[in-house]
C-alpha cells in the first residue's frame, strides 16, 4: 500500500505516538480556534476536533485548546512552517510544523535530514511532485459496500476513491473536503484517517535495505518531534514494514 501502509500498521503506529500526537492534536486545535471557537460555524475547527476526540484527547485539553485560540486564555502563539527535502534514495519529504521557536524547530528538522542522509533544500524544491487533496480513509470490512460509499463520496463532491487491500482512499479538492467529511460521518461511515495531505504524484524508493531503515528512521524522529504536525513523502514502500 506504499506510504499509507496497512490498517494494523497504522493503527499501531498512532497507538505508539499517542502522547505526542496529543500535543500534535492540541496545536492544531489551538491554530484553527482563531478563525472562531464554534465549530458550527468554523469546518477547520470541527475537523480538528473531530479527529482529537478519534485518538480519545480529554474534552478538558479540547476546550483550553479552542480557549487558548480564541484569546480566552493566554497561550503560545504558534507559527505554521513548511520544510522540503529530499530523504535518501532521493525520496522527496515535506515536513509540517506548527512551533511557538522557529530557530528551535529549523535547526531540528535540519539536523534529523542531515544525520539520516538526507538534506534540507529550499521551499519548492519538491512540493512541485505533490498535489494538495483532501484524504479520507475508510477501513474495508463487510459492512461498507464499495459501491455505496463511492456514490456517497462523488455525490458530496469526492474527486476520486482508491481501493487497497484492506481500506478504501477517498480523495477531494481541498475546498470540498469538510463537505466529504461531513457527509460521510453523517452517513455513518467510520473515518480512520482524514486530513487534508500532500499527495504525490510521482514516487521513489531507496533501493537499499540499509537505506529505506535510515528513510524510516528519519521519519520517525521528524514525528516525534512535537513541533511537527505531519511528514509527507513519496517512497512508493510501506516503511512500517522495517524496523
Amino acid at each position: 500500500m506504499g506510504r499509507h501502509g496497512t490498517i494494523a500498521g497504522r493503527k499501531a503506529a498512532q497507538d505508539s505516538k499517542r502522547a505526542a500526537v496529543f500535543t500534535k492534536y492540541s496545536r492544531a486545535i489551538t491554530v484553527a480556534a482563531k478563525n472562531g471557537g464554534d465549530p458550527e460555524y468554523n469546518a477547520s475547527l470541527k475537523v480538528a476536533i473531530e479527529k482529537a476526540k478519534s485518538i480519545n484527547l480529554p474534552n478538558d485539553n479540547i476546550n483550553r485548546a479552542i480557549k487558548k485560540g480564541t484569546g480566552e486564555l493566554e497561550g503560545e502563539t504558534y507559527e505554521e512552517l513548511n520544510f522540503e527535502g529530499y530523504g535518501v534514495g532521493g525520496v522527496a519529504v515535506i515536513v509540517e510544523a506548527l512551533t511557538d521557536n522557529k530557530n528551535r524547530t529549523t535547526a531540528a528538522v535540519r539536523s534529523t535530514f542531515d544525520k539520516f542522509g538526507g538534506n534540507l533544500g529550499a521551499p519548492g524544491c519538491v512540493s512541485y511532485m505533490f498535489a494538495r487533496k483532501g484524504v479520507l480513509i475508510i477501513e474495508k470490512t463487510d459492512r461498507v459496500d464499495e459501491d455505496v460509499l463511492m456514490e456517497a463520496a462523488l455525490e458530496a463532491g469526492a474527486e476520486d476513491m482508491i481501493v487497497h487491500e484492506d481500506s478504501f482512499e477517498i480523495q477531494t479538492e481541498p475546498a470540498v473536503y469538510t463537505d466529504v467529511h461531513s457527509a460521510l460521518t453523517a452517513a455513518g461511515y467510520e473515518l480512520l484517517e482524514s486530513d487534508i495531505e500532500y499527495v504525490p504524484s510521482m514516487e521513489s524508493a531507496p533501493s537499499d535495505e540499509h537505506d529505506i531503515k535510515k528513510l524510516k528512521k528519519m521519519i520517525d524522529i521528524l514525528e516525534d518531534n512535537d513541533d511537527v504536525q505531519k511528514v509527507h513523502h513519496n517512497c512508493s514502500l510501506d516503511l512500517e514494514e522495517f524496523e
